[in-house]
């Protein structure tokens, strides 16, 4: 074959090689395209304040939670009370309401023995006047007690009525409450694990670091407490009542924070100073909220050992003020009843139980 022959078949494969490249090109930038992303720059690491922050904050919403359970607890067990007081009205109507039908039942009877014609017609058809005059006292007392009968009759059905109605109101309260109470203690328990992941994730060396800034925040706040001239305006005296509050809240110093517990063998907040004032004969609610909510307020400069300090815009916590700018609290869960300054945290307001 000679030169010119080959040309032809020679710009054909240049051709073909060309139409391969192009073809190729996309399923090279598509490999390109797939190719994984480098993995994102880890997370700066967090400053051991901002853990403490962080772990700080997640006892308070705890804390918050708290109250909520508490809360919902005390309904629940006012309202299962209740249904039982109800239950008890409820039988007692029914037995009432029985009596009162066989006693109307024993007058229809009476009457139907007689032929069905009443007493007074009878008495008048006897044709004797003395047996009417002596009878006719009774027959008045009997209508009026056949009448008195039916009132009491219908008075008892209504009742039972009532009972039945308040009891199925109660029976929706108890089940929202229980719904309350399951969801908090849910919120609780997922904000305690994450404060502690939280610790656990810190050397030894950082977690006793951790405490000393824990000590040190509440050293600043109860100094800038004191720096407002608090104590000149205190005086130590207290009822016996309060002192007697005061004394059984300082002996369960060394007993544990448990959520939820009134003693004798753990507390929260709450349930130490509920417990503390239920010894010096002083029944106050349940929780800080409801304590702070109820019971007389007081100002600062009147503060008197027994006194309650609420703490934090939503009064999640309390602790009872024992005299020298100190209170006694249970503080959270990992931390024992204990003796603190009175300014070591944000104070809301004082409450007086007595």
């Amino acid at each position: 074959m000679d030169r010119r022959r080959r040309r032809p078949y020679a710009a054909a494969a240049v051709t073909v090689a060309c139409a391969l490249a192009v073809l190729a090109t996309p399923a090279l930038t598509l490999r390109a395209a797939a190719a994984p992303l480098p993995p994102p720059p880890p997370a700066p690491k967090k400053t051991l304040e901002e853990v403490r922050t962080e772990i700080e904050e997640l006892y308070h919403q705890a804390a918050a939670a708290t109250d909520a359970y508490n809360l919902a607890e005390e309904r629940t067990a006012t309202q299962s009370a209740e249904i039982v007081r109800l239950a008890r009205m409820i039988e007692g109507g029914r037995k009432r309401i029985d009596a009162l039908k066989a006693e109307a039942g024993a007058a229809a009877r009476a009457q139907y023995r007689s032929g069905g014609i009443p007493q007074s017609a009878q008495l008048a058809l006897a044709g004797d006047p003395q047996l009417y005059l002596d009878t006719a006292g009774r027959l008045r007392e009997g209508a009026k007690a056949t009448t008195d009968l039916l009132g009491e009759l219908t008075r008892a059905q209504a009742e039972l009525d009532t009972y039945a109605s308040e009891a199925g109101d109660n029976w929706t309260k108890l089940e929202a409450d229980r719904v309350r109470q399951a969801s908090a203690k849910k919120e609780i328990n997922e904000k305690i694990a994450a404060a502690k992941k939280l610790e656990s994730e810190l050397a030894a060396e950082e977690r006793e670091r951790l405490r000393r800034l824990e000590e040190q925040a509440r050293q600043r706040a109860q100094t800038k407490w004191l720096d407002t001239g608090i104590l000149d305006e205190l005086g130590a005296d207290s009822t016996a009542e309060g002192r007697k509050a005061v004394e059984a809240a300082l002996a369960q110093v060394g007993k544990p924070y448990v959520w939820g517990a009134e003693g004798p063998d753990s507390f929260d907040c709450s349930g130490l100073t509920q417990s503390a004032w239920a010894a010096a004969g002083e029944r106050i609610p349940r929780t800080s909220q409801e304590q702070w909510r109820l019971l007389p307020r007081v100002q600062p400069k009147d503060m008197r050992p027994g006194d309650l300090i609420v703490y934090y815009k939503d009064a999640s916590h309390i602790g009872m003020y024992i005299g020298d700018g100190k209170m006694v609290h249970a503080p959270r869960p990992g931390r024992d009843v204990t003796v603190a300054g009175a300014g070591s945290m944000e104070i809301l307001g004082i409450v007086r139980p007595s």
